[in-house]
């Protein structure tokens, strides 16, 4: 069935490859793109399918209520997808309220836009919100966050996002409104904005700067690569069952130090360096306030009810995009400077 989705946060990281693979595997359906253009949204991500006849892109903020009412009634929108949010911990220890503010008011203010759009007949119609493990806070050396895991947040971010978790299951719970929730561990791919650990360290090593690590690096993630994320969205919006969380990991735990080291290794070969060259750049700093020891997602249940699993592979998505990053240097020095985003404040200066 055709379906006009709207994508809110369409330009940013994990958000353009879910846009990618929408507009390229369903031309039926109409992709409408909404981004504020933010720091880490950069419609570059998209120049590949910016041109197709079924992609449609709007600047704007989700806080701005007249803008979302106007794009869903205008568009027709049957379905949203949830992705713009503010989403880095140590920004928002460094500023709360703009978490707040986004992930929080942001979310209400679709939520209210969809269901007075929507109402009186909500058949055919979605809210799909993505959120993230880490208002579950944080695990021991053992267990698994799953969809029943009670929240614990313990970042300014992560209470935001458990936040705008609530918000959108009392909508479902008060109004009625068709909804489906995930919460997905860390990602990683082309495309991220250098501000987290993968990215970051890439783009460290390839500068011979110091490669800082938290404490002594032991804290424990799971990594998803991004394109398997945006096929669990997929997977999800087609398949998802209303009023059901799915959580997505990559199941791939690694320490933070020997994921750090095992980049340097592949970085020393593939930029033709001594083997341990760029492992001499690896300098411990002081860790970060309320910093979870481990996270770890149980993603038995969009695997046996929707068909999802990961790339098991993880060597080969993590060289993969690698790649990606030398091969696009001047994007990475671009989104580095934030020489980009003066185009955008030119370009949408009177809108």
């Amino acid at each position: 069935m055709k379906k006009n989705i709207l994508v809110t946060g369409g330009a940013g990281f994990i958000g353009s490859h879910v846009v990618r693979l929408l507009v390229n595997e369903h031309p039926e359906y109409k992709i409408v793109n909404l981004d504020k253009l933010t720091y880490a949204g950069n419609l570059s991500n998209l120049n590949d399918i910016a041109g197709k006849p079924n992609y449609t892109f709007i600047k704007g903020d989700i806080c701005d209520v007249t803008l979302i009412s106007s794009v869903i009634t205008t568009h027709d929108i049957s379905h949203i997808i949830h992705l713009a949010a503010e989403s880095h911990v140590d920004r928002s220890i460094l500023n709360p309220l703009e978490f707040i503010q986004t992930n929080v008011l942001g979310t209400a203010t679709l939520l209210d836009a969809a269901i007075k759009a929507w109402s009186g007949n909500m058949e055919e119609k979605l809210f799909y919100h993505i959120s993230t493990d880490e208002v579950f806070g944080s695990l021991g050396s053992m267990g698994y966050f799953s969809e029943t895991t009670p929240y614990n947040p313990h970042s300014p971010y992560s209470a935001s996002k458990a936040s705008s978790d609530h918000l959108v299951r009392a909508y479902h719970d008060t109004f009625g409104l068709p909804v489906v929730l995930s919460n997905c561990s860390n990602n990683f791919g082309s495309h991220q904005f250098p501000e987290k650990l993968i990215p970051l360290m890439i783009d460290h090593i390839r500068n011979n700067k110091p490669l800082p690590v938290y404490g002594k690096g032991e804290n424990v993630r799971d990594w998803l690569w991004v394109e398997d994320h945006a096929k669990a969205i997929s997977a999800v919006l087609h398949k998802g069952k209303n009023g059901h969380t799915y959580c997505i990991g990559g199941n791939n735990e690694w320490k933070n130090i020997d994921l750090v080291k095992t980049l340097c290794a592949v970085l020393d070969v593939k930029l033709e360096r001594r083997p341990g060259t760029s492992e001499k750049l690896i300098a411990y700093v002081t860790d970060r306030p309320g910093h979870d020891a481990r996270y770890a997602i149980d993603a038995s249940k969009i695997q046996n009810e929707l068909g999802w699993s990961p790339t098991p592979d993880f060597k080969w998505a993590l060289e993969k995009t690698v790649d990606w990053y030398l091969a696009n240097d001047a994007w990475l020095t671009e989104v580095t400077s934030g020489e980009y985003r003066k185009y955008y404040e030119a370009q949408y200066a009177n809108r």
